[in-house]
């Protein structure tokens, strides 16, 4: 899918300015992604539904009413801190990856849409300082491993989300917080495009 019809479909009550935004993100991705590989040029073309919405979903599981900040670990080329930043644009969102070629893309792509409330940097999670009301990633790695790097970030009520894919039986059981445990398709009817990739996606929430 190559517009983001999908995406009003699911959000209906956008400003004009953000769909203008999220219209643009799939030339942009496409011009960008044929210079620094950030998505598989395979799955480009459906860069809404498994990209885009699969970031949108931690906005059906959190509620950002009084979030004033959010913290993506491994962002990547910017999932899911730009789709959730065009949607939340009276939050600072701050992107995060260690790979300079992948920023590169995430601002490349924050400026070609005039996304103000974006800031992207060349780090590792530990040497990020600062308190996050938020603070998400997308398969980046072992949850046990993930919160260590970010426990200094938090607040007393900060919230951790985490996009997961496939068996966390094994890596579920060593994780010694509380946390939630939702498919993503509870939050979709991702069943009317029978769309595989959404077998196994999750979302961790730790609080």
């Amino acid at each position: 899918m190559v517009n983001a019809s999908i995406v009003f479909k699911y959000f209906p009550n956008l400003t004009e300015i953000q769909k203008d935004q999220f219209n643009q993100l799939y030339p942009l991705y496409v011009e960008w992604n044929a210079k620094i590989n950030v998505i598989s040029r395979k799955d480009i073309e459906e860069l809404y539904v498994h990209h885009v919405l699969h970031a949108l979903s931690i906005a059906r599981l959190i509620n950002f009413k009084n979030v004033h900040s959010v913290l993506d670990i491994g962002t990547g080329g910017g999932f899911p801190g730009i789709p959730l930043a065009i949607l939340f644009p009276q939050i600072d969102f701050h992107l995060v990856d260690s790979i300079g070629k992948k920023i590169t893309v995430v601002q490349a792509v924050a400026n070609g849409i005039g996304l103000s409330n974006v800031k992207a940097e060349q780090a590792r999670a530990e040497q990020i300082n600062g308190k996050y009301d938020i603070i998400m990633c997308r398969a980046v790695t072992q949850l046990t491993e993930f919160y260590g790097w970010i426990s200094k970030n938090l607040k007393p009520d900060s919230e951790v989300v985490c996009l997961k894919g496939g068996d966390l039986n094994e890596e579920i059981h060593t994780f010694k917080q509380a946390y939630r445990n939702k498919k993503v398709k509870e939050f979709f009817l991702f069943s009317l495009f029978e769309d595989a990739f959404f077998e196994t996606k999750k979302l961790i929430l730790v609080r």
